[in-house]
């Protein structure tokens, strides 16, 4: 706690120039840097008009910069968890600018250059505790998101809550994140208290398993991760040579079944550390289940929790919450004691079908329970007549069945296994098996993702798309530039991979091949491809560009992808006539 500092005094208490605020691509940005950066975004944002706007960025670092220099502005940040046109549109009504990764069509504030001669370290006061600085928005996971504002005080709060409980342990590892700082969870324990707390920042999240055990050879780490990713976190000799240097595992969004949670202790000597909360809550309480430890999850300090007067569904106080009032939760709960309690599933996931209540919860456990599912996730389609839609992603068993039988006859043993337990209205009436549930940068399976996987046969008949939404930017004889999005139902990423959906490489070809001949005359055959290299990945509502140089000369096409991360793939199309 010594070395911690009040987030809204962290400019107006400077730290010593050298000292490392994160990595970028292996390169130390100190705080000099950083309190540079967010002087140049304070400066921008102060000239612009209205008090709301709206942040996304890849990089943390440049993020929390632009972040401090809004709320040292005068900002209200508006914090949305992706890049979609559909979730840019809904910020409309509610901010004057976006900032950050936005695609072009929303014409994002260009970033204030960099100014080499940093200024004195000084000129900031403290943030006002009761100003309004951030909006989060609820995971959407099971319905549209909600905005959910947050005083700057409840975010202090909370982080002074995590140094208490977690920091002896942490102290000052540089923090690895798989997950995004786009939401509350990512943003506590990626941003907020690694700057409060001088840890160092991995400025990007990281995808991979190797990309991780890279970071933790060289540096003490904490991982801050989501059940999604430590499901699929693979045994491999990787982590033996660096697991000694990780300081801690923490696990938020969703529950972590308790054979994950033994499993990545196994694998990388760290039992998780769960943190139970939610957007409109903040942090309620945490678990850490070593060999012995049940169910019971404790609360944090200065958090109260009760059941409420429906006498299932918990109800909670703490200084996370903007007031001193009972704050309802969906999850039902039993008390065990004044400090701990244990769940029992979403009181919101019992819904309605032909006047008859169905717990979801209830149908995935017991699809579970037959040997043939690994994960399963249910949610009502609605249409012309509502209907549960069952998601799931088959064990060994499970996929030898439908490959000898087929869907169909595996729909029919999953549906006759579940009579077995819930009435015939609530049996599931659309399917769909997959080689993962898909996952957002929190590892949140979200409604939205989930439905677009019904956008085939079950709804209008249309095929889910293999191409990006891109827009024509520039276009010269010899050049030409799209902006690029590739959608999350987009029908490649199914399956690559199954821990973080990226797109394919040979996609990435065949799409700059498209759009090469839809911009330059071309010889008919295409030859090969030369100095092919793949140095990013491309995710799921990520804007990226595209840039293409034609060599009449030579019958070739160069391109480039890239996007404010940099560089993610590079080569050289060959093209010619049939008769060569």
């Amino acid at each position: 706690m010594a070395n911690c500092i009040n987030i809204l005094e962290l400019l107006s208490i400077p730290r010593p120039p050298e000292v490392i605020v994160g990595w970028r691509d292996g390169q130390a940005i100190r705080y000099t840097d950083f309190f540079s950066r967010v002087t140049q975004w304070r400066a921008l944002l102060a000239g612009v008009d209205g008090r709301d706007v709206t942040l996304f960025f890849h990089d943390s670092i440049e993020f929390a910069a632009a972040l401090f220099g809004a709320w040292h502005a005068g900002k209200t940040v508006y914090l949305p968890s992706d890049t979609l046109p559909a979730t840019c549109a809904s910020l409309r009504p509610m901010v004057s600018r976006y900032i950050g990764d936005f695609p072009s069509a929303f014409a994002p504030l260009a970033a204030p250059a960099t100014d080499a001669s940093a200024p004195a370290l000084g000129g900031f006061t403290a943030l006002d505790p009761d100003f309004t600085g951030l909006v989060v928005f609820t995971s959407g996971s099971t319905g549209t998101p909600q905005a959910i504002p947050k005083k700057l005080s409840q975010l202090a709060a909370e982080v002074l809550t995590l140094e208490q409980l977690f920091g002896k342990d942490a102290g000052t590892a540089t923090v690895v994140a798989t997950v995004s700082h786009q939401h509350i969870y990512g943003l506590l324990f990626k941003v907020l208290r690694p700057l409060a707390c001088a840890c160092p920042i991995e400025a990007l999240s990281l995808s991979y398993p190797e990309q991780i055990a890279a970071v933790m050879a060289v540096r003490d780490c904490v991982l801050v991760a989501s059940p999604a990713h430590l499901k699929r976190l693979p045994d491999s000799p990787i982590w033996t040579a660096c697991a000694h240097r990780l300081r801690g595992v923490f696990s938020s969004g969703g529950p972590l079944p308790p054979e994950v949670a033994h499993a990545t202790a196994r694998r990388l000597g760290r039992v998780p550390i769960e943190v139970y909360g939610s957007s409109e809550t903040g942090g309620i309480a945490w678990r850490q289940r070593n060999p012995g430890a049940g169910e019971d999850w404790l609360l944090m300090p200065g958090a109260e929790a009760r059941i409420g007067a429906d006498g299932e569904t918990l109800e909670i106080r703490s200084p996370h919450l903007p007031d001193t009032a009972w704050f309802g939760c969906a999850d039902r709960a039993r008390m065990v004691d004044e400090r701990r309690f244990t769940l029992h599933g979403r009181a919101d996931r019992i819904v309605k079908i032909e006047e008859k209540r169905i717990s979801l919860d209830l149908l995935e456990a017991q699809l579970l329970k037959s040997g043939l599912v690994t994960e399963a996730r249910t949610i009502v389609a609605t249409g012309s007549r509502d209907r549960i839609a069952a998601f799931v992603v088959l064990s060994d068993a499970g996929r030898k069945a439908l490959a000898d039988g087929g869907k169909l006859a595996l729909n029919l043993r999953l549906r006759e296994w579940l009579a077995d337990a819930v009435e015939r209205v609530a049996l599931p009436r659309s399917w769909r098996y997959l080689d993962a549930l898909p996952v957002n940068t929190q590892g949140k399976t979200t409604q939205s993702a989930l439905m677009a996987l019904l956008n085939d046969t079950d709804t209008q008949g249309t095929a889910r798309p293999t191409m990006p939404c891109k827009k024509l930017i520039e276009k010269e004889a010899l050049r030409a530039v799209f902006a690029l999005e590739a959608p999350p139902d987009l029908a490649y990423f199914e399956g690559h991979f199954p821990q973080t959906p990226i797109l394919p490489g040979v996609v990435q070809v065949e799409w700059a091949m498209q759009l090469a001949r839809e911009c330059f005359a071309l010889p008919p055959l295409f030859r090969g491809i030369h100095a092919l290299k793949f140095k990013r990945v491309i995710c799921p509502a990520m804007p990226f560009s595209l840039e293409m140089l034609h060599d009449p000369s030579k019958n070739s096409v160069a391109f480039r992808y890239f996007s404010p991360d940099g560089a993610h793939a590079s080569g050289r199309l060959m093209f010619g006539d049939a008769h060569v």
